[in-house]
């Protein structure tokens, strides 16, 4: 195992950050809860609130309204070096967590998905291994995410430019866990 990131940020999404009908849909990160523990397991993540309760994710496959009836995408990876870049392609609007994935990772680079694909650990501090994720594939961009960062809009003449610059791993990684596991802020992301 090698370690590639530090987890800075936890969160879940309490509910959709897409609303409205295509092809104007609009996007708000409103409903995402920075959380300070994440509960990882096969079916999702569940954020531990302050209050000692647990927040089910959108994405886990116990949510009333699940975004995951398949159970291939209940957890999100991504990486502050990913938004670095997008903070530099669309300006401080872009802030860290915005794009919605559950854990984030403080990384000096970016990270394809060739890099990720035999999988992740998370890892205690002391080393100890937490979970594991498998890594499953790219989470594509979309167009309402675009315009949210674009801040207006966007035709089609322009999106597609957009889109090549968000795909291939930037807007973060849909993964599945392996087992079970609580991640923590502080704990260690080593590729397999």
């Amino acid at each position: 195992m090698r370690t590639i990131g530090t987890v800075t940020r936890l969160q879940v999404q309490r509910g959709s950050l897409k609303s409205g009908e295509k092809p104007t849909r609009t996007y708000d990160p409103t409903p995402l809860l920075a959380v300070p523990v994440l509960h990882v397991s096969p079916d999702g993540a569940l954020g531990g609130s302050p209050g000692g309760m647990w927040v089910v994710d959108v994405h886990h496959r116990s949510h009333p309204v699940t975004k995951n009836e398949d159970g291939l995408h209940g957890i999100s990876l991504g990486f502050t070096s990913h938004y670095d870049a997008m903070r530099e392609h669309f300006g401080n609007r872009v802030e860290v967590g915005c794009a919605g994935e559950n854990i984030i990772a403080t990384s000096d680079r970016r990270f394809g998905y060739d890099e990720l694909a035999a999988g992740v650990a998370i890892l205690s501090p002391d080393g100890k291994e937490r979970v594991r994720l498998k890594v499953l594939q790219v989470a594509h961009p979309c167009r309402p995410f675009t315009g949210w960062a674009l801040g207006k809009q966007v035709e089609p003449e322009e999106l597609k430019k957009h889109l090549q610059f968000l795909d291939n791993g930037m807007r973060g990684f849909y993964c599945v866990g392996e087992g079970v596991g609580t991640v923590s802020l502080g704990d260690s992301v080593a590729i397999l």
